[in-house]
């Protein structure tokens, strides 16, 4: 793992967007892993501005999303459809057909788990993952005891992580139960992995990523074995 240590989120924010701004120019047809979140807004806002000032192109890039939750509707507000939307995709020239978020409204969440995981097989490999990372050590919604090998499937969230959510809602029993997530195996075939860590209440989980035992009780440590991660963050550890 390299470690990237910015003095805050502006910083670390402008690092992630000129690193995947770099992977576009080098290969227009680029295939990027797409978060959501709090911690990848401010980088997707670099990406608007480096558009709209004519430093890149998104025309030609593909892109999977991480997971979207299972029930709710693409155009909901809280949907990950619509944040990739409202926060990315509205804002620069990608053609909407390339762009990939799993169906939360889907008949069957493991068929579309199954066919989700299809196209990244297809379209793949994904040049650059961004991931951020869950205050229990998640990636995507691969929770705790999610098994390292695990392909695109559908997840219980823990309550941690739908109490983490919450303020994204009006009340805690809005927060969805279930979703679709790429799971951890996906995740690492991935050729270059970019974790976004912001904020000191992420402290110590970080330091078991980087410095602890590699263990499924800790989802993101896998990629202490992954050989092109880096981890940018605003956290002295």
């Amino acid at each position: 793992m390299e470690i990237i240590t910015c003095k805050d989120n502006e910083e670390l924010s402008a690092k992630a967007a000129e690193i995947i701004i770099n992977k576009v120019t080098e290969g227009p047809n680029a295939v990027l892993g797409l978060a959501t979140g709090s911690t990848p807004v401010k980088t997707y806002e670099n990406l608007i501005q480096a558009y709209k000032d004519g430093k890149v192109s998104f025309k030609n890039v593909t892109t999977f999303n991480l997971d979207e939750y299972v029930g709710l509707a693409p155009d909901h507000s809280n949907s990950y459809t619509h944040f990739m939307n409202e926060q990315l995709f509205d804002h620069i020239d990608i053609d909407k057909e390339k762009t990939h978020i799993p169906n939360g409204l889907a008949d069957k969440s493991e068929k579309e788990s199954e066919d989700f995981e299809q196209k990244i097989a297809e379209q793949g490999p994904i040049d650059l993952q961004i991931l951020g990372l869950g205050l229990n050590g998640h990636i995507g919604f691969n929770e705790p005891g999610t098994p390292f090998n695990q392909r695109t499937h559908v997840v219980e969230l823990d309550e941690i992580t739908r109490q983490s959510n919450a303020r994204f809602f009006d009340e805690l029993s809005q927060v969805p139960t279930h979703a679709i997530s790429m799971g951890i195996g996906t995740i690492m075939e991935a050729k270059e992995i970019l974790l976004l860590v912001h904020g000191v209440q992420k402290a110590d989980i970080l330091k078991e990523v980087v410095h602890g035992e590699v263990t499924e009780k800790v989802p993101a440590s896998i990629l202490q074995t992954h050989p092109n991660v880096k981890v940018i963050t605003d956290i002295e550890f």
